[in-house]
């Protein structure tokens, strides 16, 4: 069944978050605790000045391998309290244990998430059936939407095509994080199903705008946020010569947030801009000086520069 993603802003069906959305680093205090007043200024930063539709908390850029799921918990709470009026709060729910995601799933909802982010099963490689089941459990277990993950590179199996196909017969699987960069791939799933497309890689945003995906999870749009909502209005506007100028200005931190794991050079540019952010939890360890110099090089080059 296909679908027209239409470029009609009355459409939100087929966009189930929104646009940009970010991945949202977990504030920590200088000793490593849970920094809830912090994530409730970040929410609010990304959601007033950074144009995000849509927040995912405790996924992986949040640094969900070491937080407690009572920690998890209560940042979803405190998060939906702040800015769940004006934007979509999705929870990272995903682990490598169906029972466990399932738990924090139901309590995700309790504590009043509008989605679910489910990742797939990570180092233990279930074969396609054992995905399908995966998904499907979960999504049966609460009446949010959910956004499958896929990201082979992370978690050692790809979501198949034909696995993305039957799992969009499911009325509460809506929407797919794309990070298996395989365009072919990701056309053809669009092609044959209903499912909303958001790039799980910030450089590939455009070209995925290009074969009808609708938006991204981002990681650099704890900085470019608002200049990626101009780059993907630019495009749904048909105006491709501004969205691929927006693209290439904003290209060096699109790919230099990258340069070493994600939430380690967020969080480093989040501090150099006086945000709450605070340490990275081992085994991540803090952004060294020339880590940061080199991002603040990016930060310039992509005309967003750091305060000094």
């Amino acid at each position: 069944m296909t679908h027209d993603h239409s470029t009609d802003p009355g459409q939100g069906a087929s966009r189930p978050f929104g646009r940009v959305m970010t991945a949202m680093v977990t504030p920590f205090t200088p000793d490593g605790g849970l920094d809830l007043d912090g994530a409730v200024r970040l929410a609010e930063y990304l959601v007033d000045e950074q144009s995000n539709d849509a927040l995912v908390l405790n996924g992986t850029t949040g640094e969900s391998p070491t937080t407690t799921d009572a920690e998890k918990e209560s940042l979803i709470r405190a998060v939906v309290e702040a800015v769940g009026d004006r934007a979509r709060i999705v929870a990272g729910v995903g682990t490598n244990d169906t029972r466990h995601t399932v738990e924090l799933a139901t309590q995700a909802e309790k504590a009043g998430a509008h989605g679910l982010l489910v990742v797939t099963p990570y180092y233990n490689k279930p074969p396609q059936a054992g995905l399908l089941r995966h998904f499907t459990t979960v999504a049966d277990a609460t009446g949010l939407p959910v956004m499958l993950y896929d990201i082979p590179h992370r978690s050692g199996v790809a979501i198949a095509t034909e696995t993305l196909v039957k799992l969009a017969e499911h009325g509460r699987i809506v929407a797919v994080k794309d990070a298996k960069g395989d365009l072919f791939a990701t056309a053809e799933v669009l092609s044959r199903t209903d499912l909303a497309y958001y790039s799980g890689e910030d450089a590939l945003t455009l070209p995925m705008l290009s074969v009808g995906a609708v938006g991204v999870v981002g990681t650099s749009t704890h900085f470019t946020g608002a200049l990626t909502k101009q780059m993907i209005d630019a495009f749904v506007a048909g105006d491709n010569a501004g969205a691929l100028a927006l693209h290439r200005q904003l290209l060096p931190l699109y790919t230099g947030i990258f340069r070493t794991q994600g939430t380690i050079l967020v969080k480093a540019g989040l501090a150099a801009q006086g945000r709450p952010a605070g340490p990275v939890r081992p085994p991540l360890v803090d952004a060294t000086g020339d880590e940061l110099a080199q991002l603040r090089a990016d930060c310039a080059a992509a005309g967003l520069p750091l305060p000094e």
